[in-house]
This record gives structure tokens, C-alpha cells and sequence, in this order.
């Protein structure tokens, strides 16, 4: 069972390329999720680097054993809390990932690539190949980047390896934020109400000064899909909700609220029999 736990959600801007001004923007963010009480603070997909699906990402891409990495470790281990933090990743192969890091109060590091790659994407990222669910400060919480959303196997996956949260960065650009809010109410809800756990996203704001306009949105559902918190004013900011043990309960707990466990995967994974029931011979 999951324990209580204050997380903060950013919401900010991330220009392409300026690492080492996202890195004092995220040492403000977590610095004010650290005097609100948060214990783990997650910002949005690629906050380090910035985002692009052009040429120009090889060139800002970053190793996940860099100095920007160290800076970040040294950050969570001073203020005690946990990071959730984005970049382009380049690997020793010359390989480039959008990846998001924890980071954990005692310096420790997990790296989760993302899996599902938007179509804009695939020409200068690689999708990841593993799926992990970490487990850390009494809670268990997967991770995915953006386009991951719309899989629902994905979140069903992490439910499996019985997720509590899964945080949901985004990188995702144009409209207003509450146009944004309403396209994330098409799959987002349903991906907690589904799997009866907490669902937390938020997104870029602003200009990425490479012909990007980030609408700056972020919300959280409960394990019933409902909001709990959100975010829509477009401008860079923060929540900062407590997950509890209570909310997940209410769910778990009721026999009629809880259908995960009523799941049959086996049949889901057998192939389907169609059955024709159209008239071949009229005559």
C-alpha cells in the first residue's frame, strides 16, 4: 500500500539548447517545492535541454553520467528530495533518447527512455526498450513521456507491477492551456480510473525559442479519475498535491470501483476468432 506522500508539479519554460539556464530554473523550482513540504518534484519532458524534433537536438543532447546529471544529484542530496527530470540523452553509442531521470535524496539515479515516439520524433530519437516502474519513499510509480499516453498496454503494464502513480511529462506545443486540459481529459482520466491509481502531468510553457509555443498546463487525477488538482493558467508555476494512502483505499478496497483485479489477460492475449456472420449466397 502506497504511503502519503506531497509531491510538486512544474509547470515552466525550457528554451532549446540554454542547459545551463534550465539548470538554475530547476534549482528555483525545487528549492520552492522543498519549503512547501514536497518530497519528490517532477517537471515536464525535456525541461533540462529542451525539446525539439529537429536536426538541431543531436547537438544539445547530454550523457546521463554528465556534469549537468552531477549538478542535479548534488541539488537533491542537498535539499533532501527527489527530482524528476527531463533531457535528450545521447549514449555512449551516439544513440539519442528523450529520458527522464529520478533522482533521489540519497544520490541515487534511474533513467526511464521513452518508449513510444511520436511520428515528428523518430528521425533524430530512439525509442527505449525496457519499462520500469520505481519504487522508492514507500511508493511504487512508472513513468511516461508525452506521446507514451496514448498506449493504453503502457499504463496497464506499470498497473501490473502494481504502480501507484505514473507521472506523465509533457512536451507537448500549441493552444491555449485549457484547450491542451481538454485534450488530456480525452485519455488521461481514464488511464487513472482504469488501472485504480494517481495519474500526474504537466507540461512546457512558453516560447522554446525553436519555433515551439508550449501551452503550460498540469494536472493530477485520483485513482477514480476525477482531478484533484490542475493547472491552467499558462503561465510557469507549480502544484502541489498530497498523494495518500486514503484515496487509493476508497478504490482498492471497494469491490465494485476496483476492476483490475477482475481482468482476464489470458483471454486478452489470445487471438481473436472473427465470426462472419455475413450471407455469402443470397441465392
Amino acid at each position: 500500500m502506497i504511503s502519503d506522500i506531497r509531491i510538486a508539479t512544474v509547470v515552466c519554460r525550457c528554451p532549446l539548447g540554454r542547459v545551463k539556464r534550465n539548470l538554475k530554473r530547476t534549482r528555483y523550482w525545487t528549492l520552492r517545492a522543498r519549503n512547501k513540504g514536497a518530497a519528490l518534484v517532477c517537471f515536464p519532458e525535456l525541461n533540462l535541454t529542451g525539446y525539439s524534433n529537429r536536426e538541431e537536438i543531436v547537438g544539445h543532447a547530454i550523457s546521463a553520467n554528465g556534469s549537468e546529471v552531477d549538478a542535479l544529484v548534488r541539488l537533491a542530496t542537498d535539499q533532501r528530495i527527489a527530482l524528476l527530470v527531463g533531457f535528450a540523452e545521447k549514449n555512449d553509442a551516439g544513440a539519442i533518447y528523450a529520458s527522464h531521470m529520478l533522482i533521489t535524496p540519497q544520490g541515487r539515479t534511474a533513467v526511464y527512455r521513452k518508449l513510444h515516439l511520436a511520428p515528428p520524433e523518430t528521425e533524430h530519437f530512439s525509442p527505449g526498450e525496457v519499462l520500469p516502474v520505481f519504487r522508492w519513499s514507500g511508493i511504487r510509480f512508472g513513468i511516461q513521456l508525452c506521446y507514451d499516453a496514448h498506449f493504453p498496454d503502457l499504463s496497464t503494464q506499470m498497473a501490473e507491477a502494481q504502480a501507484d502513480v505514473i507521472f506523465i511529462p509533457h512536451a507537448s506545443p500549441r493552444g491555449q492551456a485549457a484547450d491542451k486540459h481538454q485534450s488530456w481529459m480525452r485519455h488521461l482520466p481514464a488511464r487513472a480510473f482504469d488501472n485504480g491509481l494517481f495519474v500526474v502531468a504537466c507540461n512546457q510553457t512558453g516560447d522554446n525559442e525553436n519555433g515551439l509555443i508550449f501551452p503550460g498546463n498540469a494536472v493530477v487525477f485520483s485513482p477514480s479519475g476525477e482531478i484533484i488538482e490542475s493547472r491552467l493558467s499558462g503561465d510557469s508555476g507549480m502544484i502541489v498535491t498530497d498523494l495518500t494512502a486514503d484515496r487509493i483505499a476508497h478504490v482498492h478496497n471497494h469491490r465494485m470501483r476496483y476492476f483490475f483485479p477482475n481482468r482476464r489477460p489470458g483471454i486478452y492475449r489470445r487471438k481473436p476468432i472473427l465470426n462472419d456472420l455475413n450471407d455469402q449466397d443470397p441465392y
